[in-house]
């Protein structure tokens, strides 16, 4: 179940997953919602994707919804079920209860703690046989809050196809040439969908103290994504009000997302919340880009405390940054200490760790 409108990190997340058990050779329905951009994706990934009507609000849809995914159950008798979203997870437990004969996970992405009132500890305690939380502070919670078994929460990170997005030398220069990059100015790149969540304007406000104040005229930053909650207009305003017109590049929807991480010197997260599994900064870490970020959902898990901020200081963020930009052996620093992270977190790895989870459940 990954009915996600957008394709954000819980959508890749199910998606991912979803791929790497097909193509180990493993039968995989996806239920997504009609005409989204996670459906899309989907589709364009090969997956057998069926759109199914549970984030509605109506009670005749909902009805209907329920119907013909019962009649799928019915036909199919998929062996586990695994739901990356809240909506519909209550039908999902009543179903498992009146013994259509899967097993039940609940992989939670989302950032938001799920209340822990007396029957979502049910669901999550006794009905689900397992859930899998993306991040240790999740963990935490489902073990304290929400009372849930330790032997059934399981921490699962998401992976990162490390051949896809490796350091690309060739369209370094390409991207680099393109923005007018020259071969000694500094570039940055921040990497998502123009919201407040990601702090753009944060980031522009440090970048600006250390041009302006600092006197890094050097510094350039790549603002690698688009218009969302946020639209283009309005971080364009943001530039000008901090006088970077020169430092600073959107680039837009990019197929050639490798190429342009392979284009920066340092990578950023600067998330105010949020980043509970952080797509972006594991496909900057895999192409070999040291990273520095917020303190905000699974970073603390990927990263050294001497790669983390306070999120929202933005002068804690300022040292941090001016730290990575002026300290060659600090880069490599981060490099190592992401090199031992990336090596336990491939494709292979996300496979292998949910494999372990569901053959538990066929023994």
């Amino acid at each position: 179940m990954v009915n996600v409108r957008w394709f954000n990190a819980t959508a890749w997340y199910g998606l991912y997953l979803s791929r790497l058990l097909q193509e180990a050779g493993h039968r995989v329905i996806v239920l997504t919602l009609a005409d989204t951009e996670s459906h899309a994706k989907a589709i364009e990934w090969g997956l057998d994707a069926r759109p199914a009507d549970l984030n509605t609000a109506n009670p005749l849809r909902f009805a209907v919804a329920a119907a013909r995914i019962v009649r799928l159950l019915l036909r199919e008798r998929p062996q586990i079920v695994n739901c990356h979203r809240g909506e519909g997870f209550f039908l999902w437990g009543l179903l498992k209860a009146l013994g259509l004969g899967f097993h039940l996970v609940r992989t939670r992405g989302d950032q938001r703690p799920p209340r822990a009132d007396i029957l979502n500890r049910f669901l999550h305690a006794r009905v689900a046989d397992a859930v899998v939380v993306t991040n240790s502070r999740m963990a935490r919670h489902f073990l304290s809050a929400m009372r849930t078994p330790e032997d059934r929460v399981w921490l699962i990170h998401g992976g990162v196809d490390k051949k896809r997005f490796a350091f690309d030398p060739e369209g370094r220069e390409r991207v680099r040439a393109e923005f007018g990059y020259g071969p000694k100015e500094v570039v940055l790149a921040l990497v998502g969908r123009f919201d407040k969540v990601k702090g753009q304007r944060e980031t522009l406000e440090v970048i600006s103290r250390l041009v302006h104040k600092q006197g890094l005229r050097r510094l350039r930053l790549m603002l690698l994504g688009f218009g969302s909650a946020t639209g283009v207009d309005e971080v364009q305003g943001w530039i000008r009000e901090f006088k970077l017109e020169r430092q600073v590049r959107i680039t837009g929807r990019r197929t050639d997302v490798a190429a342009c991480l392979s284009a920066c010197d340092i990578g950023i997260v600067a998330s105010l919340w949020s980043e509970t599994i952080a797509r972006a900064a594991l496909e900057i870490m895999a192409a070999d880009r040291p990273l520095i970020s917020s303190d905000v959902g699974v970073m603390p898990d990927l990263l050294p405390p001497s790669a983390l901020f306070p999120a929202g200081d933005l002068d804690a963020m300022t040292r941090l940054l001016a730290r990575a930009i002026d300290e060659p052996a600090f880069r490599q620093e981060l490099l190592q200490a992401q090199d031992l992270t990336l090596s336990q977190l491939s494709g292979r790895d996300f496979l292998q760790r949910t494999l372990t989870l569901y053959e538990g459940f066929l023994d």
